[in-house]
C-alpha cells in the first residue's frame, strides 16, 4: 500500500497557536531596540534629553526675534513665538522620523544577524522613540507658550492630532524608503540632508500658504508638508480655516514610498547590510 505524501497546506509554516508567541517576540524585540536607542542617543550625557528641548526652543526664539523686527504682527495671532512653533515643531518631527527610520538598519546592524530581529523591528524601534521624543517636546514647548502667552485661541485637539498623524505617516513612509537607500548608498544620507535643508523655507513654516503669489501656491501645493503644517495651524489658531488641504494627497505621499521601501527591504534588507 503506497503512502500518500502530505500536502503543503496540511503543514502550515506558522501554526495559529504560535501567532501570539510571535507577537510577543516582536514586541520584546522592539522594546529592547527602543531602550537601546534611548540609551545611545540621549543617555550618554546628562544634557541629552535637555538638548532635545533646547534646540527647537533656540530655533523658535531666533525666528521670532528676527521676524518681529521686520513685521508688526505675525501672520496669525499676536505671538510670533507661538506662530513659528506651530510650524517648526511638526517639521522637526518629520525630519527626525525620516532620518532616524532611514538609519534603522545601519544602527541595528550588530543585531540583524539574529533571525528573531527583523527590519520591521529595527524600523519600529527607532520610529517609536522619535515620535515619543518629538511629541513630548511639542507638548512641553506649546504648552508653555499657551500658558504664558495668555492667548485667547482655543486648541482644536482633533485637528492637531490629525496634523501630527499626517506628519508621522509621511516621516515613517519616506523614512522606510530611506532605510533601504541609506543602507544601499550611504552617500544618499548626505544628499538627503542637503535636499531637506530648505524645507523650512518651502513648507509654510515661516509664512502662510495663502500669502504666497498664485504661481508659488501652485508649485508648493505638491509639498505634502504644507498640508500637514496648515492642518496644525488650523488646530492651534481658531481663526484660521485653510481650504487647500488634501489628506488623501498626504496619505498617498506616505504610502507610495512606504510600499516600495518595504518591498525592497524584504527582498534585499539583510544582504545589503554586508555589501
Amino acid at each position: 500500500m503506497t503512502k500518500q505524501a502530505s500536502s503543503p497546506s496540511a503543514n502550515p509554516a506558522i501554526p495559529p497557536a504560535a501567532v501570539p508567541q510571535l507577537r510577543f517576540r516582536t514586541a520584546r524585540a522592539v522594546t529592547a531596540l527602543v531602550i537601546r536607542e534611548m540609551t545611545t542617543t540621549y543617555g550618554r550625557s546628562p544634557g541629552g534629553y535637555l538638548w532635545a528641548v533646547a534646540q527647537p526652543v533656540a530655533l523658535i526664539v531666533v525666528l521670532a526675534l528676527a521676524f518681529s523686527l521686520l513685521l508688526r504682527s505675525p501672520p496669525l495671532g499676536t505671538n510670533f513665538t507661538l506662530f513659528y512653533a506651530t510650524g517648526l515643531l511638526p517639521l522637526r518631527m518629520f525630519q527626525a522620523l525620516s532620518v532616524n527610520v532611514g538609519g534603522a538598519l545601519q544602527f541595528s546592524k550588530p543585531l540583524m544577524g539574529y533571525p528573531r530581529v527583523t527590519f520591521v523591528d529595527a524600523i519600529l524601534g527607532r520610529a517609536i522613540l522619535a515620535v515619543l521624543t518629538q511629541f513630548i517636546v511639542s507638548v512641553i514647548i506649546l504648552g508653555s507658550l499657551y500658558l504664558f502667552s495668555h492667548t485667547s485661541d482655543t486648541v482644536n485637539i482633533e485637528r492637531v492630532f490629525l496634523a501630527y498623524g499626517m506628519i508621522i505617516a509621511l516621516g515613517l513612509g519616506i523614512g522606510t524608503l530611506n532605510c533601504f537607500l541609506f543602507t544601499l548608498m550611504p552617500v544618499w544620507r548626505l544628499a538627503w540632508g542637503v535636499a531637506t535643508g530648505p524645507l523650512v523655507l518651502i513648507s509654510a513654516v515661516i509664512y502662510l500658504f495663502e500669502d504666497l503669489p498664485l504661481m508659488a501656491q501652485n508649485i508648493l501645493w505638491y509639498n505634502p508638508l504644507v498640508h500637514a503644517i496648515g492642518t496644525a495651524r488650523a488646530g492651534f489658531f481658531s481663526s484660521y480655516h485653510p481650504n487647500y488641504i488634501s489628506e488623501i494627497f498626504v496619505l498617498t505621499c506616505a504610502l507610495v514610498p512606504a510600499f516600495f521601501g518595504v518591498l525592497m527591504l524584504r527582498k534585499y534588507g539583510r544582504s545589503i547590510l554586508y555589501l
